[in-house]
């Protein structure tokens, strides 16, 4: 008698064979910035330690021979940082979309893919940002409608629009305490009304006042490092546990007002001689991404390719559109990124920005399936993300803020 037993964890591999590529594909593709910087998957240990030479060795003279000395280097240590995405699937909904003419996907693979693109979104906004995992700073509030602040001379955390998604759940932090401490109270952001600056909330958190921060569920202090590391001055916090100092610092430029290709060559210029390699990507905000393209329109050229690598179905290399300013080292791409803000331009070379994963960063599979069937639901959940730290060195970077 032939028996046929076949179980979810038995068809578990057709999950991996046929979504773990595309999750690649998302993770290299989500923007510019991600597709290009370093990715390692074998951060091992409790924390990771990199050396950083910070200075010559000053064995060197003339007329006599010099008395040896040793070079100096810094001690950077970072930490993985948890980071997930959580997607939900009922079982009736899996069963009615298995036929083409049931429906036009895959209900799984519909809910694979944006559970990979939600990831790589709240990665983008947390490489965009402090750490924090701060979306913006509360202006005001009239019933369940919060107004945030954008005057950026107010705020370290002015709106943009990229930071708040319908449906996305936050939490409220006052000061360095999270509102409901232990157990924080979540609410669901039902409206974005961008041009205002304002966000509906499902209700409001109890005690939420002006000057209180909204914050990614459960991220305040949990997000992996962001380029505004690159803001720190001397007698700021130590980043990576190294004191902020002249060879470990970026190139700044602030209170900036109107950009110009002046300024783009100045800040080339800055860096190039702080490190010895120009930055080889720009990244800034639309809306200086559209003066540029006011003040350089003679000089356009599209179709800058990433490091990605990935191919289209007719073998064409797929790539961002963008424009290219000449360095002194060559032409350097310009990207917009909707999680820039809008005051900031930041000159990067991707080959010091680097991001550290710990082993089986993608799908949770430990338990021999994606998709887990939840206790008393007629529903499956699957788990996505991993343990991360973002490693930038930023002397081979720079920033310009306070761009008008």
């Amino acid at each position: 008698m032939a028996k046929f037993d076949m179980t979810l964890s038995e068809v578990s591999a057709l999950f991996k064979i046929k979504y773990e590529k595309l999750s690649e594909n998302v993770y290299n593709s989500a923007n510019v910035l991600l597709g290009r910087v370093k990715k390692s998957y074998n951060f091992t240990g409790k924390e990771l330690a990199i050396a950083v030479p910070q200075s010559f060795a000053g064995g060197v003279g003339s007329g006599s021979l010099p008395q040896a000395n040793t070079a100096r280097y810094g001690d950077a240590r970072i930490q993985a940082k948890k980071m997930y995405a959580v997607v939900e699937i009922d079982r009736e909904t899996i069963k009615a979309s298995l036929s083409d003419e049931g429906a036009f996907v895959r209900a799984t693979k519909e809910v694979v893919q944006k559970g990979v693109e939600s990831f790589m979104r709240n990665l983008s906004r947390a490489l965009f940002n402090d750490g924090s995992g701060i979306l913006g700073e509360v202006k005001s509030i009239t019933g369940n409608v919060v107004t945030l602040e954008t005057d950026i001379t107010l705020t370290d955390h002015p709106f943009k629009e990229a930071n708040f998604e319908e449906r996305d759940l936050i939490n409220a932090v006052s000061g360095t305490t999270v509102i409901g401490g232990t157990n924080p109270e979540v609410a669901e952001i039902e409206i974005v009304d961008a041009d205002l600056a304002k966000v509906t909330l499902s209700a409001i958190p109890t005690g939420l006042a002006p000057g209180d921060k909204l914050v990614m569920q459960g991220s305040f202090s949990n997000d992996p490092e962001g380029l505004k590391i690159l803001d720190k001055v001397v007698g700021d916090p130590d980043s990576y546990n190294i004191p902020v100092g002249r060879r470990w610092q970026a190139a700044k430029k602030t209170g900036a007002g109107a950009i110009s290709t002046d300024m783009l060559n100045e800040m080339m210029l800055k860096v190039k001689k702080a490190c010895g390699k120009s930055p080889n990507l720009i990244i800034t905000s639309f809306k200086q991404y559209e003066k540029i393209l006011g003040i350089i329109e003679n000089k356009v050229q599209y179709n800058v390719e990433t490091r990605a690598g990935l191919k289209g179905k007719n073998g064409t290399t797929l790539s961002f559109s963008g424009i290219q300013f000449m360095s002194v080292d060559g032409p350097v791409g310009i990207f917009p990124e909707r999680f820039c803000d809008d005051d900031r331009l930041y000159l990067l070379n991707d080959s010091h920005i680097h991001i550290h994963h710990r082993p089986d960063f993608g799908w949770f599979d430990d338990d021999g399936t994606v998709f887990l069937r939840k206790a008393n639901s007629d529903s499956y959940e699957a788990r996505y993300g991993g343990y991360l730290q973002v490693y930038i060195n930023p002397c081979f970077h720079g920033v310009i803020t306070g761009l008008s």
